[in-house]
């Protein structure tokens, strides 16, 4: 017990979400050994993460500011579609799909931003009123068609691509939480906003600017989304809400293993852990309905048990 004692923060972290990864593969061995949790398939459930795992990380700048997003979906499906126009009838290519869906996340996230400090009502209400025009906005940009990547661009859709890229973004996550000012401002606005205006913090700014760089995030996550999936269709009445999900529960586990110092590697492997209960139920068979109501309640015991409230806190 008293080496356990002496772990450090980060230590038990790594400890809780590697006993979790293993539960988690463990459980749906047992119950469909023959098609589920071999080397090569844990392997497609970590690439499969990636895509979400990318969103999240950039999100966590919005949630731990107390903020949240709505458009998320609307952001990726416009994203990747002005990507792959860029790409494919422009002939910019990878450039094209590349930085036409970062700038156009970052954009998406400046709206956002700039409407939500100066309307001044929550950042769900702004956000969800703002994804039915980024939908319609994107369903005019595809002409009502299905926007399709060709073969020779999807490199990002497999290996190396995908790691390479998803490696790069977590590089620059890392380094902008840990060595940077805005890093150190996001700690602050999510602590306690109040003090962090008394001690001069512009946090409408910052906040702006967390909405800017969740934004570019989505908008990587979109060349991937498009890249694994070959395609993108543009969807109205709010249907984008649907890809809010995943990214948005890889957060959770980082602001839950925030006490531990390592968030963003939280989201990476609450992610994986993420992917291996979704294709456990797969390999199960079980219906969709029934695997998003499983999925819920595990992600939300998971949080449950690894979030301790202190006794007076405020939880929000």
């Amino acid at each position: 017990m008293t080496g356990i004692k002496n772990l450090s923060g980060a230590t038990k972290g790594y400890i809780v979400l590697i006993a979790l990864v293993f539960l988690s593969w463990l459980i749906f061995k047992i119950l469909t050994s023959d098609n589920f949790g071999s080397p090569s398939n844990l392997l497609s459930y970590f690439q499969a993460s990636l895509i979400a795992t990318v969103g999240a990380v950039g999100f966590y700048f919005v949630m731990d500011m107390g903020l949240f997003d709505f458009s998320i979906g609307a952001n990726i499906i416009l994203s990747a579609i002005i990507g792959c126009q860029l790409a494919t009838n422009f002939d910019l290519g990878y450039a094209g799909l590349v930085l036409g869906s970062i700038a156009t996340g970052g954009l998406v996230g400046l709206c956002n931003g700039l409407f939500y400090v100066k309307l001044r009502i929550p950042s769900m209400i702004v956000t969800a009123g703002l994804a039915l025009i980024y939908e319609s906005l994107a369903n005019y940009m595809a002409g009502g068609v299905e926007m399709t990547l060709p073969s020779e661009l999807r490199a990002f859709g497999q290996m190396p691509g995908n790691i390479i890229l998803a490696f790069i973004t977590f590089i620059i996550a890392y380094v902008i939480l840990n060595y940077t000012k805005f890093g150190t401002y996001t700690y602050a606005i999510g602590s306690n906003e109040l003090v962090a205006k008394n001690m001069g913090i512009n946090v409408d700014k910052f906040k702006v600017l967390a909405f800017v760089l969740s934004g570019a995030f989505f908008g990587a996550m979109a060349v991937l989304t498009i890249s694994y999936g070959s395609s993108m269709v543009a969807v109205t009445g709010m249907s984008s809400m649907s890809r809010n999900f995943v990214p948005t529960m890889g957060c959770f586990f980082g602001l839950a293993f925030m006490k531990y110092g390592i968030p963003l590697q939280a989201i990476i492997l609450g992610e994986f852990i993420v992917n291996i209960i979704f294709f456990g139920f797969i390999s199960l068979g079980a219906p969709t309905a029934i695997q998003d109501v499983i999925t819920g309640l595990a992600l939300l015991v998971i949080i449950t048990f690894t979030t301790k409230v202190t006794k007076g806190e405020i939880v929000k």
